[in-house]
């Protein structure tokens, strides 16, 4: 049975890879805080990308959101080099948080200690 896939999801994946590997470099290059991309969600139309990212320490979330947004425009122009497309998507960050509500779910589950 053929499995069907999307465009958007195998461009999806690709960014993800040279997105990660981008941002990686940016971590050590820029001294940002430790990150990784945890899911891109692109637009239909191709024109933009949601970028989801994790923060080692939490507490530094924002900082690193603040610095991957004003390095998005380099990031993009970068992905041009990188990928064969026609036009690379804007990029937009997020903090992705589903680590760390899990990480309060576990403990409320395992109760006072």
């Amino acid at each position: 049975m053929k499995r069907s896939f999307h465009r958007t999801d195998r461009v999806s994946a690709q960014l993800r890879r040279d997105i990660g590997q981008l941002v990686h470099e940016a971590v050590r290059e820029h001294g940002l805080p430790s990150v990784s991309v945890s899911d891109v969600e692109v637009t239909r139309d191709m024109a933009h990308a949601k970028v989801f990212f994790t923060a080692l320490q939490p507490e530094r979330a924002k900082e690193a959101l603040k610095a991957l947004k004003e390095l998005a425009k380099d990031m993009r122009m970068e992905l041009g080099k990188r990928v064969r497309m026609r036009s690379v998507p804007e990029l937009h960050f997020h903090y992705d948080d589903s680590v760390d509500r899990g990480e309060r779910i576990d403990a409320l589950l395992r109760g006072p200690e």
